[in-house]
This record gives C-alpha cells, sequence and structure tokens, in this order.
C-alpha cells in the first residue's frame, strides 16, 4: 500500500511540474495588477488567470479542445459549477466528500485509476448508487502523450471499464481525463475515436501532498476568488483538507450564486444522462 502510495506522490509531484509549466518549458509569470499570467509548456495542460472570478485561459482554447470531444470549461455566462474528483488511492477522505456531496444534493465525476478501484470497491459502488459519474483516468496513470498507438492507449482505459463493471455491474461513463493533465492532440484524437470525452479543468489548487496539506485558509483563499460560471472544478480525493472544507465549500459557492451540474449537462447529454444525484437522492427518498 505505502508502494502505491509513493507512485502516487511522484505522479502528482509530476502534476505539480505540469501545472506550473513542464521541465524544460518556457514559463513566463509576468505581474501586472495584481494578476499572474502562466505560459505554460505545449501539451501539458496549464492554466492562465486574470482578474477574480472570471475565466482563465487554457493552453488551447475551448473552441479547439471541442474539435475532438474535450472540454476544460463551462458556459462562462452561466453560474454552473462542475464537481471533479480524481482518485488515486483511498485515505479515509473520499466517503467524507461523498457525505458532503449527498447534503447538498451536488452530482460529482470521480476520476479513478486502477488501483482505486481494487482497493475501494465498496466505495465505488457508493458513488454509483449515489448518482455519481465515474470517469476514467486510466490503469496505471501513466504520460499518456508518450502513447502513441491506439492499442496501448485502448488497453489503459478498457482495463479501467472493465474493472468497473465488475464492480458496480454498470458501464463506465465515457469521461477522460489525461493523468498528470499531459496529452497530445494524438491521444485526444484516439479518445475521440474510442468514444470518450476529454475532460481538463479551469479551477485547481494544490492539495495532493498528503503531508503538506493545505489549512482551510489557503484553500478557500484560492477556490473561492478563482471560481467562475462555468467552472469544472479538479479537488484530488486523497486531501484531508478537501474532506474537511467540502461541505462549508459548497454552501459558500451557493451563496454566491452558484448551482451544481453533472459533465453530461456540458455535453449535451440525453435527459436520461443528466439526471443528477439530486433526483437520484429524492428516488431513495421515496422509495
Amino acid at each position: 500500500m505505502k508502494k502505491d502510495k509513493k507512485k502516487w506522490l511522484l505522479a502528482s509531484l509530476l502534476l505539480v511540474i505540469v501545472f506550473f509549466g513542464g521541465r524544460g518549458a518556457r514559463m513566463a509569470v509576468e505581474k501586472w495588477q495584481g494578476t499572474f499570467t502562466i505560459v505554460p509548456k505545449a501539451d501539458n495542460w496549464g492554466l492562465g488567470f486574470g482578474e477574480e472570478g472570471t475565466k482563465p485561459t487554457g493552453n488551447a482554447s475551448a473552441e479547439e479542445l471541442k474539435k475532438n470531444d474535450a472540454y476544460y470549461v463551462g458556459d462562462s455566462q452561466e453560474k454552473i459549477i462542475y464537481l471533479t474528483f480524481d482518485c488515486g488511492y483511498e485515505n479515509g477522505n473520499t466517503e467524507k466528500i461523498l457525505d458532503a456531496l449527498k447534503k447538498h444534493s451536488a452530482p460529482g465525476t470521480f476520476f479513478v485509476v486502477g488501483h482505486f478501484l481494487e482497493t475501494s470497491p465498496d466505495i465505488v459502488k457508493r458513488m454509483a448508487e449515489e448518482g455519481h459519474a465515474v470517469g476514467n483516468h486510466t490503469y496505471h496513470h501513466p504520460d499518456m502523450s508518450s502513447i502513441a498507438d491506439l492499442d496501448s492507449f485502448r488497453k489503459e482505459v478498457d482495463d479501467v471499464a472493465s474493472l468497473y463493471k465488475k464492480i458496480t455491474g454498470q458501464e463506465i461513463k465515457k469521461y477522460y481525463r489525461p493523468p498528470q493533465g499531459k496529452y497530445s492532440a494524438k491521444n485526444l484524437e484516439m479518445a475521440k475515436k474510442l468514444g470518450y470525452h476529454t475532460f481538463f479543468w479551469s479551477l485547481a489548487y494544490v492539495d495532493w501532498y498528503e503531508d503538506k496539506q493545505p489549512t482551510k485558509e489557503e484553500a478557500f483563499d484560492k477556490l473561492l476568488k478563482r471560481i467562475h460560471p462555468g467552472a469544472i472544478v479538479l479537488l484530488h480525493s486523497t486531501s484531508k483538507t478537501n474532506g474537511e472544507i467540502l461541505d462549508e465549500l459548497l454552501t459558500k459557492w451557493e451563496e454566491m450564486g452558484y448551482q451544481f451540474k453533472p459533465l453530461s449537462n456540458l455535453i449535451g447529454g440525453s435527459e436520461e444522462e443528466t439526471e443528477t444525484a439530486a433526483d437520484e437522492n429524492e428516488k431513495k427518498k421515496g422509495a
């Protein structure tokens, strides 16, 4: 278990590098009237932030990404938030997150890897039973941008889909998130060919170091100031801070006028696919 956690932490360290530009990348940081712009390495997902409460820019535009059924943000005119969680391993925080989502009738999408499925099948079942979407984060969490052939790409996602179906009896949602945010145009094309929609993010913060968790104040400073209409929020389920603050965080976002929707709302899914966790919970209450 410790070995698996070390692997995941190493992968998360790489995400730090990716998030702020990547090794050998040209990273320009400009300070102007209190704002910063990050120019990340091409093909590694990164964001540039402007004024508080506005949509950030990605290193690929929403229009470019959509050509391959990929997204990082929703409609900037609607006060909607899409909650997503990356699940590398379980350390006691995911069920607290599920409790908060249930309390607020908020739908989430959990991007899982093979290790999480292997070690936490009961939690995975709970995700499905409570109406949340479970997406594909690949089985081994590799650098998928280094994979150039469709068969290898397919195996990484198919192994997750197969185990998820074995656990829940359901098909996994065809939602894909590249590990560490590393991707290539070829990857996006392959994901689309396999029927997947790819999801990056427009809001995240450094929450993945298990032994160096942000304080509540630090988390709120990032997550409240940078929230914006159409935000796809990335949080890690390994974060103790996220488990502790999510209920209050969702309340604060609601007080700011935001509502929570499933990713199917963003991609224009069918009425059945856009059924929210709120609907699912209401059904259970009436049963």
